[in-house]
């Protein structure tokens, strides 16, 4: 059964950052007038009693999780553990105390990189306990499976109407850019633009190129969320994607073509690929609650680097 929105007010937990703040936007489009969003400095949500006190200030019917610790592969290598225990701990103690005061709602937000590291492709829900993840990213990824492993059981016990989503890699205006700490994208972007501006004859990239991803522009990505809270209520977990796949190889190129860097790309395969391939089958997302990306890819990045140069 679908819920009307704007009749509730809302939490949304990491509402400040990249996707957040398309969130917001997202609700706000709706016309949802009853919208907290937390900030880190007044709310640290790996605090049992900071996360009571957010609850307590928000009232929320509804909660949207979204709210973590996230990076590229070099990020998650440097601090693997920071990136277990604060998204473990921020996801169970958010949800027990989001069920102790009787939340109507809970929508979190897992990763593809819960996956196991060798996943048939196209990703299937299915497939999700079949195998251990990418090692670079494991920590990571397992933390934000608990949520799914904590909600099903809650509404098993306690009837608690909790729903877990697993978007591939986000891209858009906003992202973090920064080329030691970003995902693959921004990181790309930045270091073409850098380049063409500096005169430089050549760029490396990490890896290969040869490991495959799938991307959403982050307004999608936003919708999709937005009508999973409003259309979705089973304990399946529900890929959000756009149903492509491109190498990194062809993705560095194509963002190289549209940044204007046209020298030299160097792969240092030193550094590791992450995941071989990944491409999520999308088709429970459009069944269950009528999300299909609308973003062209080439229209997402053109969009993204013009946000990036327009900054910097």
């Amino acid at each position: 059964m679908s819920i009307d929105l704007r009749t509730k007010r809302i939490m949304v937990t990491g509402g400040h950052g990249f996707l957040g703040s398309f969130v917001l936007e997202a609700l706000a489009a709706r016309g949802c007038a009853e919208v907290f969003a937390p900030r880190k400095a007044e709310y640290d949500l790996t605090d049992r009693d900071q996360i009571v006190a957010a609850l307590a200030d928000g009232r929320p019917d509804l909660i949207i999780h979204l709210a973590a610790v996230v990076g590229g592969i070099g990020a998650n290598r440097a601090e693997p553990g920071r990136f277990f225990y604060e998204n473990l701990v921020m996801g169970t103690q958010l949800i027990e105390e989001a069920r102790l005061t009787g939340v109507g709602k809970f929508v979190s937000l897992g990763t593809v990189c819960a996956y196991p590291k060798f996943t048939p492709v196209p990703f299937r829900e299915e497939d999700l306990w079949n195998g251990y993840p990418e090692e670079t990213n494991a920590p990571y990824g397992l933390a934000k499976k608990m949520q799914l492993v904590q909600l099903q059981a809650y509404r098993e016990q306690y009837g608690m109407d909790g729903v877990f989503l697993l978007p591939v890699n986000l891209y858009g205006p906003r992202d973090n850019f920064n080329p030691i700490t970003g995902h693959v994208i921004p990181a790309i972007i930045r270091k073409c633009v850098e380049a063409r501006r500096n005169g430089d004859s050549t760029v490396t990239l990490w890896g290969t190129g040869s490991a495959s991803r799938e991307f959403l522009y982050v307004a999608d990505a936003a919708e999709a969320i937005c009508l999973a809270a409003e259309r979705y209520d089973e304990p399946e977990p529900v890929n959000v994607g756009a149903g492509f796949e491109i190498t990194i190889k062809d993705l560095a190129e194509k963002i190289a073509r549209l940044t204007g860097f046209d020298r030299t790309i160097i792969w240092d395969a030193t550094q590791p690929d992450g995941q071989p391939r990944r491409k999520l089958d999308t088709s429970r997302a459009k069944e269950r609650f009528g999300f299909e990306a609308t973003t062209g890819f080439d229209e997402g990045l053109r969009t993204t680097i013009d946000w990036f140069e327009a900054q910097s």
